[in-house]
């Protein structure tokens, strides 16, 4: 499986890391190495002192696609949940001053913890799914699919152009406004509507 991770997908977050607001998806991926699973900790990495969380809701994919057309997108995935895209953003910044890339900053270990998932059928609208961050007990992030720039079934059609999805792959779909930084003992705990489906502390 590959996790699959769109950036700058809310005006907002764009916004505040004083980014264009993009035309078209921008993706970039993570490897497997990066999931953690079942509210285990987040431990913080050696190499940075600035890791900031950023809360995305996650589609699975639950089929083989190529090439799909947005009209046929909806038949890709069935589930959804919550993901936390950490991103060492002292290493993010040197290396975009440099014109590098910055998969060291987002690809790390244990980078991308996940919840679990839920059926779509859960939702009235997946377009309009509120999903919320408490780190200490304090809401730090807030969003709601409706303001995504580009949905599920566009993010679907434009990425399988080209990677191909395969059965399994996760895609974080795009964080909203209140990205910051995460501490050593911080707790962290994130809501899908009103149901805490993620609970755990950085290490």
């Amino acid at each position: 499986m590959k996790i699959i991770c769109i950036g700058r997908n809310y005006i907002d977050h764009a916004k505040e890391l004083n980014n264009p607001v993009p035309k078209r998806p921008v993706f970039f991926m993570k490897p497997d190495s990066a999931l953690v699973i079942r509210n285990r900790p987040f431990f913080y990495p050696e190499f940075s002192k600035d890791v900031h969380h950023e809360l995305e809701v996650v589609i699975k994919i639950d089929r083989l696609g190529r090439s799909i057309q947005e009209k046929f997108a909806s038949r890709y995935y069935s589930e959804v949940g919550l993901g936390i895209d950490f991103t060492a953003r002292d290493l993010q910044a040197e290396m975009k001053s440099k014109g590098l890339p910055w998969e060291i900053a987002k690809g790390f270990d244990y980078s991308a913890p996940v919840s679990k998932f839920f059926p779509l059928s859960k939702f009235k609208d997946i377009n309009q799914i509120h999903f919320h961050l408490k780190l200490n007990g304090e809401t730090v992030q807030t969003g709601n699919t409706q303001d995504m720039i580009f949905s599920f079934d566009k993010i679907i059609a434009y990425v399988s152009q080209f990677v191909t999805l395969k059965t399994g792959d996760l895609i974080y779909t795009g964080t909203p406004a209140g990205v910051g930084p995460v501490q050593i003992n911080d707790h962290l705990e994130a809501y899908l509507e009103e149901n805490k489906i993620m609970d755990f502390y950085v290490k």
